[in-house]
């Protein structure tokens, strides 16, 4: 009986075309040693899969944004940020108008449990938040010294996306609010292992130094030859001013007694100018009256003469005879020079006749 094919909607019933044999297909099946042949022509050809097959387990994300009102040097610095972190993600600038728990709901609809805030006051102060969304703990910096990627020009390179080593100073372990900032720094600057948009491999090194009450940034590649260490960048310096308990706010738990804010610090150099300045005016005031003073006229001192020896006098000499008239030589050399040169007109005139 005729295989038959149905319609959908409840058709006639028509018969199935025979699938007509090519010649290929009636040939007789390919030997196993065949196939293994072409099984190992096929392994060599093919692009080999990626290096690391394991599971991507940390899923940490950094959001990284600013607030408006930034220069071009900290826009830059952002930029760098975002690239050396493969894991970090980007948002549109925040009006300053708005409170700062409000970034805590932008990382929740960015899928993001850190964050790296940027705050510009002033079109010249910045400061950094570093913080755990949304259950904190959170630390404010102030940024000083920035140098970025373009700015430095640095001889090192290393891979886009590549895993960094993370450096950190031995003071960060003896004292308690330095060993939550090195905790804090090293879930925000580590890359994720097995992160899709992360290389397998690790050719730099993120320092964070501790020098004068600051955390020093440097970002260093690493030479496979000798093992040593060629600056990248970027550079910054942050100057810690509080931690506190909660996301973006909260109770304090440690505060910098060494800080000193950048209006405070304008403020002591404009000082230091006006004291200079009233200084000055002080001395020349003090001049003024010195030369107003009336002079005080010592009485004369009789034995000042005691070794003055008058001079001789010379006899007075009446000249009888009027001097002779000095001899004026350039005009001399002039009467010399007309004459001579009369003399060659004169032979120049008789020559041509």
């Amino acid at each position: 009986m005729a295989a038959t094919k149905r319609k959908r909607r409840g058709g006639l019933a028509v018969q199935a075309k025979k699938l007509k044999r090519d010649a290929k297909d009636g040939e007789l099946p390919a030997k196993p040693n065949d196939v293994s042949e072409e099984a190992a022509e096929e392994e060599k050809d093919r692009i080999p899969g990626p290096v690391c097959k394991g599971k991507w387990k940390n899923k940490e994300r950094i959001l990284i944004f600013s607030s408006r009102g930034i220069n071009f040097r900290t826009r830059h610095l952002m930029q760098d940020l975002r690239m050396l972190m493969p894991h970090s993600k980007a948002d549109t600038k925040m009006d300053r108008k708005d409170k700062l728990f409000v970034i805590n709901e932008v990382c929740e609809m960015k899928n993001c449990n850190k964050c790296i805030y940027f705050e510009a006051k002033k079109k010249q102060d910045l400061y950094m938040w570093l913080s755990n969304s949304p259950h904190g703990p959170s630390a404010k910096f102030l940024v000083q010294n920035i140098h970025t990627l373009a700015e430095l020009k640095m001889t090192g390179n290393c891979l886009k996306g590549s895993r960094p080593l993370l450096s950190f100073d031995p003071a960060f372990d003896e004292l308690p609010h330095y060993t939550l900032l090195k905790e804090l720094l090293i879930q925000i600057f580590s890359t994720p292992r097995y992160h899709p948009k992360s290389q397998p491999f690790v050719d730099h090194v993120f320092t964070f130094t501790i020098l004068d009450n600051r955390i020093w940034f440097r970002n260093f590649q690493i030479i496979e030859e000798d093992a040593a260490l060629v600056e990248i960048g970027p550079r910054f310096v942050l100057n810690l001013i509080k931690i506190f308990q909660g996301s973006f706010g909260g109770p304090t738990l440690y505060e910098n007694p060494h800080y000193q804010s950048p209006n405070m610090h304008r403020r002591l150099i404009r000082s230091i100018t006006a004291a200079k300045y009233r200084e000055k005016q002080q001395v020349k005031d003090v001049q003024k009256l010195r030369k107003k003073e009336p002079k005080t006229i010592l009485p004369h001192d009789p034995t000042a003469d005691v070794f003055v020896t008058p001079a001789e006098e010379k006899p007075v000499e009446i000249q009888w005879v009027k001097p002779e008239p000095k001899v004026d030589l350039k005009a001399r050399k002039k009467r010399i020079y007309k004459r001579q040169r009369k003399m060659k007109q004169k032979m120049s005139s008789g020559n041509a006749k």
